[in-house]
């Protein structure tokens, strides 16, 4: 629902100011596709968006072979730091 409200939100912005969609080696905008792309939609080699794919690719909901997600990324820190005082714990 989130994607395809951002969607309509993202035809309606183009249809009225235009440019948000960009393609090429650099691009930066709302719907972005290349090799280093940023943007709400991001495709490319290097991509950054909430949505984002990629073979290096960092966003909120994100796929390629080597991506971030702060979904993921949040889960390992809570776990990481709820473990942590107990390895030292033992040593002690």
């Amino acid at each position: 629902m989130i994607a395809v409200a951002l969607l309509v939100v993202g035809l309606v912005l183009n249809a009225i100011y235009g440019g948000l969609f960009s393609a090429g080696t650099y691009s930066f905008n709302y719907f972005a596709s290349g090799d280093y792309a940023m943007g709400i939609f991001a495709c490319g080699r290097f991509s950054a968006g909430i949505f984002s794919a990629g073979i290096f690719s960092v966003g909120i909901f994100s796929i390629g072979i080597f991506n971030v997600g702060l979904y993921a990324l949040g889960i390992f820190v809570l776990a990481w730091k709820k473990k942590y005082p107990a390895l030292f714990a033992n040593k002690q």
